[in-house]
């Protein structure tokens, strides 16, 4: 770039086991003084494990990132250079940023890249499921919405690699019951706590998976990979 911007770094961060972090990340968080993160208090304690003395810490959320935005833009247009990072993994999949990165390159302020580990990757070489091709949907959403991308996957409409999706505690078991209605009793991979000293790791058919949370509470985020969908030889 031949302007005196700043430049905008985005982080990846640990998953769950703390010492997945490269030493370039430690690197630029000790050296960029403005930090964007969805969650303050989780990076605070990842800065603080990590005995980084950080500057200043602002909250980047879905809500509050159209607003902040004029604001992150002059910091960056003033020559300092602005860090972004997760709660956990790579920022921007399936968390705030994209406004924040789009802004910046209709601005001309470079954009860079620390990468690190994600959940996605990290699930899908769990899982063991074949094939090179793979679909990610992030957050499912609730009730007909979740039924309705559930029905394009079985229709096709998705690739036919496997599928990743992430889905909270509550609302698994319906997930699962609705997967087995309208896609089918399909191979399934479901991960909890990935990295982490009690990292959970769960493989069988759709039906298994509901009787075994119908008798374990669900506990913590899931990382979910349904197998892809057969293809018959012509």
């Amino acid at each position: 770039m031949s302007n005196s911007y700043g430049k905008l770094m985005l982080i990846g961060t640990p998953i769950g086991n703390l010492e997945d972090i490269t030493l370039r990340a430690i690197r630029v968080l000790k050296e960029t003084r403005i930090l964007l993160a969805e969650d303050t208090r989780r990076i605070s304690n990842l800065l603080q494990t990590l005995e980084i003395d950080h500057g200043e810490i602002f909250s980047l959320n879905m809500h509050n990132q159209s607003r902040k935005l004029p604001q992150i833009l002059n910091r960056l247009k003033s020559g300092e250079n602005v860090a972004l990072v997760s709660d956990a993994g790579m920022p921007v999949i399936s968390d705030p940023g994209a406004l924040l990165v789009k802004a910046c390159r209709d601005n001309n302020i470079e954009v860079d890249v620390i990468p690190g580990p994600s959940a996605v990757t990290t699930a899908i070489a769990l899982s063991g499921f074949p094939g090179t091709n793979f679909s990610f949907i992030g957050f499912l959403p609730r009730g007909k919405i979740r039924r309705r991308v559930f029905r394009k996957i079985a229709t096709g409409l998705y690739a036919d690699g496997v599928i990743v999706f992430f889905e909270s505690p509550y609302r698994l078991l319906e997930t699962l019951k609705d997967l087995i209605e309208i896609i089918g009793d399909r191979e399934v991979f479901i991960a909890r706590e990935m990295t982490k000293l009690f990292q959970e790791s769960l493989h069988g058919t759709v039906s298994s998976m509901i009787e075994h949370f119908k008798r374990t509470e669900p506990r913590g985020e899931f990382t979910v990979v349904l197998s892809g969908r057969e293809i018959e030889n012509d």
